[in-house]
């Protein structure tokens, strides 16, 4: 088994009109044992960003941490929130500084840009960005989410339908995968709000 799938994981984000959803199971477990069923992998960094780590929880925590610093740095500095791209460009950075050591991560960023566009993208351990205009996906349920968001996927979604899409990929992607799973944890950002929602899993 991976180190990448030691605590496994399911991450999905997907853009809409003006808007973007972003998705992660609940499952924090070692190997096929179960540990916890609330795990959070999303953290808000500021009311249009949010970022999604995949992987190695502890390693998830560490950088997640580190992040946090670091975009509080640039608050006092600029007295500016960080924009998506620097975002994504700075995570890049820290994960490429330790490509000798890394964090056993693979991010997810998703946030609005200027004029309310969402920008989502991913990338590896080492910090290789993958840009995407319509999903990218993350973690041991990656495989069956790119098959349900292909197959699920629309231009311009609402953020209702947008929802409702996310939430039946995620759903039926972690049913393949013993690694992940336990319900889900959405949250559904528009310029104007942020909507955080829990899904139940079939188990519960």
């Amino acid at each position: 088994m991976s180190i990448f799938e030691y605590n496994g994981s399911a991450l999905v984000a997907m853009v809409g009109k003006n808007c973007f959803v972003i998705a992660s199971d609940r499952r924090l477990g070692v190997q096929l044992q179960t540990i916890a069923t609330d795990f959070q992998r999303i953290s808000k960094i500021h009311d249009r960003l949010f970022l999604g780590l995949s992987g190695l929880a502890t390693d998830a925590q560490t950088l997640y941490q580190r992040l946090v610093f670091r975009h509080k740095l640039y608050q006092l500095r600029e007295e500016r929130d960080m924009k998506p791209e620097t975002f994504a460009n700075l995570v890049s950075a820290i994960l490429y500084e330790k490509r000798f050591g890394p964090y056993f991560c693979q991010p997810v960023i998703a946030g609005l840009g200027d004029e309310d566009k969402p920008f989502i993208c991913t990338m590896d351990s080492i910090g290789a960005k993958e840009l995407a205009k319509d999903f990218v996906v993350a973690g041991t349920a990656s495989e069956s989410l790119y098959g349900a968001c292909e197959s699920m996927f629309k231009e311009n979604m609402e953020p209702e339908e947008l929802f409702e899409t996310v939430s039946q990929a995620l759903l039926a992607s972690v049913d393949g995968d013993c690694l992940s799973g336990w319900g889900g944890h959405v949250y559904v950002v528009t310029p104007t709000e942020v909507k955080e929602r829990i899904l139940k899993g079939r188990m519960d």
